[in-house]
């Protein structure tokens, strides 16, 4: 191994240890104490429940783990936006499980919480996969109500989605381990299945205090919306269990006889290991922004047996395009070259910088791959599209609605990972979050912004200079250094990929060595699937 490549594993290392550190603080919750009370009310965690419910030595992934981090400081914080959602597997069935903490503000919704909440429901309904509720929730946190209550898609589109998932025929389980209040109540009774644990679990729409203050009843929590209550009387829920572990293990047996509907049929086989080391990616990826790499050493150790059959490998060299597999799962991979190339025309393509050629070779592609029915899996380290004269009267406008056309009409499920940079239309073009992967996730090299923060200052300082000097006042080169740096270190902040993830623009921060796991899982989640309509580009100009 040679200086700079260890120099880039070493930096990418103490990224993923800095990552890890901060999910080490997130697990944690709410904190010690409250998981040491939640332990002395006979109660797991959300963590805990989930471990318990997914098959041991099984795979998983976590969305959103990073949902809140940084936000709602004035409130003492959100980790996780208070609730967990895991993609695993219950009775060997691939299931999607959404789990309130109750020792993050007693399980109440933030509005990042309902955002959470609304992409796990999402993933569920666009690969119809069986959900499960893990209720231990204080409804709608007061403070912000009006954040997370009246809007199209706060608190009430959960019940709506609820309802549409019933009539998709995707099956829904609710468990109720602890509160579920006011709104909240109607989730359980809007799944196929609920379940109550008994003495800890309750259901009501309103609760004893406010019961007595609306209608002069005086009633305790129990009586009013307890186990008893929901199984014995109401009828609302459907199984009683005596503790979590009953209640886990009671969904686990009803898993395990969940029959099998139609799938997609996306081409799978035996999967292999890569030939080239995957360990090697840590020491590829530069320690600078600035620095090129080869995408296609990222490729081979992605791909099974590092085998990848390369589509128009001489033309459009800015964009890599072929067919490959991860764990045996087909896919057609769009990526971003980050070497400067040589065109057959002898010029000279920035790495990272999409062209009129390569715009058009990836059209092709993504439309080829609709065809074969082939995932599409897009790779990101973009700066945007190229610009200057050479290019606009290129037709580079033209070439790159092509590109976006046939990558937002594709019916195959596709797939992102951000490696590097994710700038501008670059981001849109490259199947960004406002193009539906079915996940996006973002190493932690990951940065998405219109543009780069050292770009944007100099534009805004440009600005604000020629802004001044229409005033008629002069700015020293001091002055101007100093507002470069502010306005470039507040762009950095927003460019993290902790911002993003934060923010549910990502799924998840992802050590570059899950890579391969996030892909696979995907993919044979979406396979849960069918493709029902027709592919279909609409007007693309030649």
């Amino acid at each position: 191994m040679d200086i700079e490549f260890n120099k880039n594993e070493d930096k990418m290392n103490l990224l993923i240890s800095a990552m890890e550190k901060k999910l080490s603080k997130i697990y944690l919750g709410g904190g010690k104490m409250r998981i040491d009370k939640l332990h002395e009310q006979g109660k797991m965690t959300a963590r805990e429940r989930i471990a318990f419910l997914i098959d041991k030595d099984s795979k998983t992934i976590e969305i959103g783990a990073f949902a809140g981090e940084g936000m709602y400081e004035e409130h003492g914080g959100c980790p996780a936006g208070g609730t967990v959602v895991v993609i695993g597997y219950v009775s060997k069935r691939q299931c999607i499980v959404v789990a309130n903490d109750a020792t993050v503000k007693a399980g109440a919704w933030f509005p990042i919480t309902g955002k959470k909440n609304l992409r796990a429901q999402e993933i569920a309904m666009e690969n119809r996969l069986p959900i499960i509720y893990l209720v231990d929730s204080a409804g709608v946190y007061l403070p912000m109500q009006d954040e997370i209550f009246p809007d199209k898609e706060h608190f009430g589109r959960i019940f709506r989605n609820n309802a549409i998932m019933s009539g998709m025929g995707i099956l829904q389980i609710s468990a109720v381990m602890g509160s579920c209040v006011a709104g909240g109540a109607y989730l359980p009774i809007m799944s196929d299945e609920a379940m109550i644990v008994d003495k800890t679990g309750s259901i009501f729409l309103a609760g004893s205090y406010l019961v007595k203050a609306a209608i002069g009843e005086t009633i305790d929590n129990e009586t009013l919306g307890g186990a008893t209550t929901h199984c014995e009387i109401s009828g609302v829920t459907d199984y009683k269990c005596k503790d979590d572990k009953d209640c886990l293990t009671r969904i686990r047996n009803i898993m395990s006889k969940v029959g099998h509907f139609d799938n997609a049929g996306f081409n799978h086989i035996e999967g292999k290991a890569p030939k080239k080391d995957e360990k090697e990616i840590l020491g590829i990826i530069p320690d600078a922004r600035d620095k090129q790499y080869d995408m296609h050493e990222i490729i081979y150790r992605l791909v099974d047996d590092s085998d990848f059959e390369e589509y128009k490998e001489g033309y459009g060299q800015s964009i890599i395009c072929g067919l490959a597999r991860v764990d045996g799962w087909s896919v057609g991979i769009v990526a971003n070259q980050r070497k400067v190339v040589k065109s057959k025309k002898g010029e000279m393509q920035f790495g990272g910088v999409i062209y009129s050629d390569s715009a058009d070779k990836s059209a092709r592609f993504i439309m080829n791959c609709n065809q074969k029915k082939i995932p599409l899996l897009f790779l990101q380290d973009v700066t945007g599209f190229m610009v200057g004269s050479r290019s606009e009267q290129g037709g580079i406008i033209k070439d790159g609605a092509k590109m976006v056309n046939a990558m937002s009409n594709s019916v195959v499920p596709k797939f992102t990972v951000i490696i590097g940079n994710s700038y501008g239309a670059g981001n849109y073009a490259m199947c960004g979050k406002a193009y539906d992967p079915r996940l996006i996730v973002g190493w932690p090299t990951a940065q998405v912004a219109v543009m780069g923060g050292a770009q944007a200052a100099k534009v805004l300082v440009q600005i604000e200079v020629a802004s001044l000097k229409a005033k008629g006042e002069m700015i020293t080169p001091e002055k101007e250094a100093e507002l470069f740096n502010k306005i470039k270190d507040r762009y950095d902040s927003q460019t993290s990929p902790y911002y993003a993830a934060s923010r549910i623009w990502l799924d998840a921060i992802i050590n570059p060595l899950d890579t391969r796991k996030w892909i696979s899982m995907g993919i044979e989640m979406a396979n849960n699937s069918p493709i029902t309509k027709a592919y279909n580009v609409g007007v693309i100009q030649t």
